[in-house]
């Protein structure tokens, strides 16, 4: 009974995989194809291999300028997020004050406020400030968005950390800020990497707000790139698909490399409390 539960287990684990792995498989042998080939074998392996889409995606500067314009934006959101949720996390869990409660819940209010209703007001926002087309006209929205996820999962974590270590570091004197940095922040490496991976990838696929706060081409990032191949009657899929291929590399990689954190952090601090 146990082998046939475990057989069923593996069979629903691997068919999820392979639902999740197909859109992945279908967008890298796509950048092999022709538009016709896709139209016919959109899944399967391309008639006939065309490695020129990749090449000149490669080969072309403006592809690596639309790459280090994501990077920097995507850098500096994740460290903005990282500094200002662990602070933030960190007194709600560990220092009591009046309406801690209340600023908690409101923190976790703003996961249900979605981002499309905001295009406007925050366009608004953006240009008063004189941030269109510039870099912090998209890392200052997204840092914004992405608090109220990374607090909830900061605060979480940092509430199961053992309070003996900290009544013992208040006890030898230490100060708030140095039982932050030097107690908080090494044990929560996990949950740490676990925001920092989610907003990576979160700025990394980030369409709409770009497209709203963004009109100059030497400041688009990655996602906005996909717009030089389609034109007023038809679209290079070949092209588009080999640009999506090689711009979802780089968070895929950093994904492989830090997933016993994700999962470590997601299990530790999410589940709990």
């Amino acid at each position: 009974m146990k082998s046939l539960f475990n057989y069923y287990r593996w069979l629903f684990l691997i068919l999820v995989a392979g639902f999740c792995l197909l859109p992945l498989w279908a967008t890298i042998i796509g950048g092999f194809k022709t538009n016709g080939d896709l139209r016919t074998n959109a899944i399967g392996l391309p008639r006939q291999w065309i490695p020129d889409n990749y090449v000149s995606i490669i080969t072309t500067p403006r592809f690596w300028q639309m790459l280090w314009n994501s990077t920097v934006i995507a850098a500096f959101t994740v460290v903005l997020t990282l500094l200002v949720s662990s602070l933030a996390a960190y007194t709600l869990a560990h220092i009591r004050f009046a309406g801690r409660k209340w600023i908690a819940n409101y923190l976790t209010l703003g996961l249900t406020f979605p981002f499309a209703t905001a295009v406007l007001p925050l366009f608004i926002r953006v240009r008063d400030l004189g941030l269109l087309d510039t870099y912090w006209g998209v890392i200052l929205p997204q840092v914004a968005f992405n608090l109220s996820f990374s607090i909830v999962l900061l605060r979480s974590f940092f509430a199961e950390l053992p309070r003996e270590l900290f009544e013992a570091a208040i006890m030898d004197g230490c100060s708030y800020p140095r039982i932050f940095l030097r107690i908080t922040l090494p044990l929560s490496r996990p949950i740490l990497a676990t925001v920092a991976v989610l907003a990576l990838v979160g700025s990394w696929n980030n369409y709409l707000l770009p497209l709203v706060t963004i009109n100059d081409d030497a400041v688009y990032p990655w996602p906005l790139g996909i717009m030089q191949f389609q034109g007023q009657y038809s679209t290079d899929w070949g092209k588009v698909l080999a640009f999506v291929s090689l711009t979802m590399l780089p968070a895929i990689t950093l994904y492989l490399l830090a997933q016993k954190q994700i999962i470590a952090g997601l299990t530790s601090g999410a589940v709990k409390g």
